[in-house]
């Protein structure tokens, strides 16, 4: 089995049996974020740790493609205990990733099962899939949240 079908088996099954897919009703942060080129829709939400700079848990609701729904489980999953500039770290990382500008033997001691997003970089329309959690993670953590989150 070669590393391409290992990672599309892994957001298979990240879209199939979503992580951490619920509403969380003591949210200390709720966004939505919507990528009108695929009607991708989701709503994240964050709990803070006492200090208020840790995310205790992340969930998500919504829906979309399958690399739209992986991308959000794979990333509630990955946030969890990592302080806010910890996590825009990895907002970065993923990005860069995906967009080509990380190469891949950088990227797993970065990113881990993440990488499972690097073929994205061959698939332009798809960046925006796979980005749409990440940047509503990202307006998130940075305090903006008056409106939705778009990837156009």
């Amino acid at each position: 089995m070669t590393a391409d079908s290992l990672y599309r088996e892994l957001i298979l099954d990240h879209n199939s049996n979503p992580r951490n897919f619920y509403v969380m009703e003591d949210a200390d942060v709720y966004l939505e974020g919507y990528n009108p080129l695929c009607g991708d829709r989701i709503t994240l939400y964050l709990k803070y740790d006492d200090t208020g700079e840790r995310i205790a848990k992340a969930s998500f609701q919504g829906k979309g493609c399958a690399i739209s729904m992986a991308s959000a489980s794979m990333m509630t999953e990955a946030v969890q205990g990592l302080s806010k500039d910890k996590a825009l770290q990895l907002f970065e990382q993923f990005h860069d990733l995906i967009t080509g500008k990380l190469p891949e033997e950088q990227a797993y001691d970065a990113l881990g099962k993440l990488i499972a997003f690097s073929g994205l970089k061959r698939l332009p329309t798809r960046v925006k899939c796979a980005s749409l959690a990440w940047h509503t993670l990202k307006n998130a953590l940075l305090g903006k949240t008056s409106e939705k989150v778009s990837t156009e």
